[in-house]
């Protein structure tokens, strides 16, 4: 019978020569004799040459690919600066100057915080505490007077409450439209007198001022001309005679005067616009007292 050419299937490859028949293994070599060399191809079905379990050849530099001059290729740090685990080389050394320079700047800022003498360092700011002003403590009395000027007139001053308030004819006959002499006291025995008059003109009320002025105490200035332009609330009651303007809103009303009585008291005149006013009250009080009156 004639021999039939082996063809396979159509459209696959035809078989190589050798690579027919079943894969053997190469009779075990001799203990002490040489190892068979790998023939550098393998067909279908071959075996390791070398056996199972062979060690690879460092020379071949692994299933990657053998290594270059140098260490290139996986596994080694190249020409590139490629790190053997896949990071640059210059990583490292970049990463332990950072950590210096922040260490560095921490101590710099902990020195400069704690650095110089306490004399160096800035004085505290100084603070202001305000003391509220005192309050009376008794109830004011009821001012029968309920003219739109008695009206405005406060009750209480300090810690001193109305008392009683009446009639001041000496200075309705002096001119003044109305006026009032009224008593303050602070329940404890301490009194505060106030006489305020309205006037029908400033220029009026001015030369009542200067009447009342003229009849103050030796220590008080010879005019009631301003010698001052410090405010009397500012002023102790050791630095009397003091004089200045009135001033609301910002413009001058008229003028004030507060001096020594040379009794253990004090005297306030002053003029607001067509008001005139006279206080009287103990030597450590008047300045304060004129200046809560608020009129």
């Amino acid at each position: 019978m004639p021999a039939m050419s082996h063809t396979g299937r159509p459209g696959e490859p035809e078989p190589r020569p050798g690579a027919t028949g079943p894969a053997h293994r190469p009779a075990a070599t001799p203990q002490g004799a040489p190892a068979p060399a790998a023939s550098g191809w393998s067909g279908w079905g071959t075996t390791d040459p070398a056996g199972a379990g062979a060690a690879p050849d460092p020379a071949a530099g692994g299933p990657d690919g053998p290594r270059g001059p140098g260490g290139d290729g996986p596994g080694g740090d190249g020409p590139d600066g490629t790190a053997r685990e896949g990071r640059p080389a210059w990583l490292l050394p970049v990463a332990i100057g950072v950590g210096v320079l922040v260490v560095v700047g921490v101590v710099v800022g902990v020195l400069a915080t704690r650095g110089g003498s306490d004399g160096d360092a800035p004085a505290p700011a100084a603070s202001t505490v305000l003391v509220p002003p005192p309050t009376p403590g008794v109830e004011p009395a009821t001012r029968t007077a309920t003219s739109a000027f008695a009206s405005v007139l406060p009750t209480t001053v300090l810690q001193y409450a109305l008392e009683s308030s009446q009639d001041d004819a000496e200075w309705v006959a002096a001119g003044a439209l109305e006026a009032y002499t009224e008593t303050f006291t602070d329940g404890d025995g301490g009194t505060l007198t106030v006489r305020a008059a309205q006037l029908e003109t400033a220029q009026e009320a001015t030369a009542l001022l200067e009447r009342l002025t003229a009849a103050l105490p030796p220590t008080a200035p010879d005019t009631g001309a301003p010698t001052s332009t410090a405010s009397a609330e500012d002023d102790a009651a050791d630095q009397l005679p003091s004089t200045g303007d009135v001033m609301v809103a910002g413009a001058a009303v008229g003028t004030f005067t507060v001096v020594d009585a040379g009794d253990g008291t004090g005297i306030a005149v002053w003029q607001n616009g067509t008001a005139v006013f006279q206080l009287t009250a103990p030597l450590d009080d008047v300045v304060d007292a004129y200046a809560a009156y608020g009129l």
